[in-house]
């Protein structure tokens, strides 16, 4: 009781000291709420949220005043570059070949600025960050905890589609991002583990969460995460103080990871030999927890010995410690080099595979054994040629796609360059990458200065802070996960947070350098002060001859920022508004178009109203009325879809047909031959326009009946 009663002092102590954790606290619980569902991917997820993060933003700057004289100079270049990459990214708008997905693209980058701005603009404690970073994350543990209970409860069916193709998508639906939304946690889970500061019981449960944590992403057999995991484990241990505990606290946990991680892989193997049973899940599952009990309770019992050690046998342990660390290191090297063989061969073998895409990778055995292939390097090729081609501002925010379908060559259709560092470069070109590298170098110079801080307990906040950061931007360089709001949120905030912990900038004002300038006089000169006579040659006013009278105005209030920011924040309300009511208008007439196709265009045409820049209401609406054979209809909502992204291709492709079935060749002909250009790599176009040009007419119904199919394969 007593324990409990002094750390609700401590954090009601913090609170007063750093009120802003409070709006954080309840943005905190939003990304909670995004993992559980796509991690926040879908618009009609994450935008409402970018709202509450926007009205927390907005609460924190009227009830505790943001006075940025007071921001450490870092902070202030970091949130100044990253405003104005924000304002880069709205301004692509302008020259982007589909305006609709460039403003969707600008306003995530809003969110994540407001994030960040949240997160680092306001002083933090050490007691007031560890308690945010700990809320999520002993919230993403037990997340991890329900998502392998549900899936011991599931039965074959379930399990299916749960587990598609052997990895598991749930709760994301991709399994990349399934993987990264837990190992995102596991880095400060591991970190603050080894805090001193934090309760022994606490420090036990973070330990065994984080072996839970590494079980669950494991599940997902993401090869970006086994490439990510030594990356970071190499960045934590050279860069971040405190190696030496950093050390005593992986050992353990590598060592439940390592003895669960055979049953659980198995779960794979079995679903890609379709041979998946309940029972393979239930061992898997039981094995992951048991080992997660374990490490909870060996880390809580060191922690609580450690408590009660003196000086001389800590400093006993740390020299073993360091000793077994030394071993360890040499052993891993050697095992590597062993494993590893030639390292030219494997290097030459490993890009052989990654360049080759899927053909390349082995048709038996794990997953992450598996090689490199994929479509990425194809992805990277037309990211960088569209750099090239646009090297100043880059092709706008999210307008990747259109670009892949013209020079790609492969069968997907990426929205996205998979790679964080390739999005910025093709999509908001070199101004964008000056403005990013400033913005976030600025924000990881602040963190590091928080990592020289003389109190323990902040360092590691801002140490596990940055890990988790870290390991968002090392398994993004090779995936899309700025895309997913669920992840790129909590990466900005934990940035933030780090950039809180940071020492406060001291001012000196006028009087304090007059008082220094006196202070600082030679040796032996009189100190300062009125002289004797002073009272004698005072005048009636009470003021010595020559002194200016006090100040006694009443401060201004900035009410000119005040409006300025009360207007930028309106804008920002309407820029997320528009496009998320616009998908549920959307989402809306795709659930009624089959019984009531009139209020479903009237609910497409709001949707258009509401979102001026995208063209998927009218691609939606033409759509339906092909599917009602109203040829006149769909033909108009086409061109007005065309009308605001000029390349889409299956406008384009749809009008094509259209033109064909009303006998209109010459106008069918110059249809299809572009929309051929716009996606010369689609078979179903080609197709259509060896028809027209052989004189025949397409049938739409069938046409559309084939793109239906191919779409349905394709999910």
């Amino acid at each position: 009781m007593i324990i409990v009663r002094a750390m609700t002092a401590k954090l009601t102590a913090s609170l007063r000291q750093a009120p802003a954790t409070v709006p954080a606290l309840a943005v905190l619980v939003l990304f909670v709420v995004w993992a559980t569902s796509q991690a926040g991917y879908p618009v009609t997820h994450w935008a409402p949220g970018a709202l509450v993060v926007l009205a927390a933003l907005g609460i924190a700057l009227g009830v505790v005043p943001l006075r940025l004289s007071e921001v450490p100079g870092p902070v202030r270049v970091a949130l100044a570059a990253l405003a104005a990459y924000t304002a880069l990214s709205y301004l692509s708008i302008l020259w982007a070949a589909v305006p609709g997905e460039a403003l969707e693209g600008a306003n995530r980058t809003l969110l994540y600025l407001a994030v960040f701005a949240l997160f680092a603009g306001w002083r933090q404690t050490g007691v007031g960050a560890a308690l945010l970073l700990c809320v999520w994350t002993l919230a993403m543990i037990a997340l991890a905890a329900f998502v392998a209970l549900h899936l011991d409860a599931a039965g074959v069916a379930e399990l299916q589609t749960l587990l598609a193709g052997g990895r598991l998508e749930y709760p994301t639906g991709y399994a990349n991002a399934n993987a990264a939304q837990w190992l995102m946690a596991f880095w400060p889970a591991l970190l603050l583990a080894r805090e001193r500061s934090l309760p022994w019981a606490l420090r036990g449960v973070l330990a065994g969460g984080a072996v839970l944590l590494a079980e669950v992403a494991l599940l997902s057999q993401s090869r970006g995460s086994l490439f990510a995991t030594p990356v970071m484990i190499v960045l934590v241990f050279a860069l971040l103080p405190g190696r030496t505990r950093t050390f005593a606290l992986l050992l353990p946990v590598a060592a439940g990871v390592a003895a669960a991680a055979p049953s659980v892989l198995h779960v794979g193997d079995d679903l890609n030999d379709g041979a998946v049973m309940p029972s393979t899940v239930h061992h898997a599952t039981s094995a992951m927890f048991l080992a997660a009990l374990a490490v909870c309770v060996v880390v809580a019992l060191g922690a609580a010995v450690e408590t009660r050690l003196g000086e001389r046998a800590r400093g006993r342990m740390r020299v073993a410690v360091r000793a077994l660390a030394a071993a360890t290191l040499v052993a891993v090297i050697a095992g590597g080099l062993v494993a590893a063989g030639n390292p030219v061969t494997r290097l030459e073998k490993g890009w052989h595979s990654f360049k080759g895409g899927y053909a390349e990778d082995k048709t038996s055995g794990s997953r992450l054994t598996s090689g490199l292939g994929s479509n990425r390097y194809d992805f990277y090729r037309v990211a960088l040629d569209e750099f090239l081609h646009h090297p100043l501002v880059g092709i706008g925010a999210d307008n990747f796609e259109q670009q892949y379908l013209v020079h790609g060559h492969s069968d997907e259709t990426p929205h996205y360059p998979h790679s964080v560092e390739l999005r910025t470069l093709s999509q908001t070109g070199l101004v964008g990458v000056l403005l990013a590298i400033v913005g976030l170098g600025a924000a990881l110079v602040a963190a590091a200065r928080a990592l020289h801080r003389p109190d323990p307990l902040l360092r590691g906040v801002a140490g596990a802070a940055l890990a988790g950061f870290g390991y968002w931007v090392v398994h993004g360089s090779v995936d899309w996960f700025w895309e997913f709001a669920g992840l790129g949120a909590p990466a900005f905030a934990m940035l933030g947070l780090a950039c809180a912990l940071a020492p406060a900038r001291v001012l000196t004002p006028a009087r304090g350098r007059v008082a220094a300038a006196r202070t600082s006089r030679p040796e032996g000169a009189p100190p300062p002060g009125p002289a004797p006579d002073e009272h004698a040659s005072r005048p009636a006013g009470g003021r010595p001859p020559g002194s200016v009278p006090p100040d006694r105005s009443r401060p201004r209030r900035p009410y000119l920022a005040i409006a300025a920011l009360a207007v930028l924040g309106l804008a920002a309300a309407v820029a997320l508004a528009g496009p998320w009511l616009s998908q549920l208008e959307v989402q809306r007439a795709a659930n009624v178009w089959t019984r009531a196709p009139q209020a479903a265009y009237a609910r497409l045409t709001d949707a258009a109203g509401l979102n001026p820049l995208s063209d998927e209401p009218y691609v939606v609406a033409g759509s339906i009325a092909l599917r009602y054979g109203e040829l006149d209809r769909a033909d108009h909502d086409f061109s007005l879809a065309l009308a605001r992204t000029p390349g889409d291709a299956y406008a384009t492709l749809e009008r094509g047909a259209i033109a064909s079935a009303r006998g209109e060749h010459a106008a069918a002909l110059e249809l299809l031959e572009r929309a051929v250009r716009l996606d010369p790599r689609e078979p179903l176009t080609s197709q259509a326009l060896a028809l027209v040009r052989r004189g025949g007419r397409v049938d739409i119904e069938e046409l559309n009946r084939s793109i239906l199919l191919k779409a349905e394969q394709l999910a």
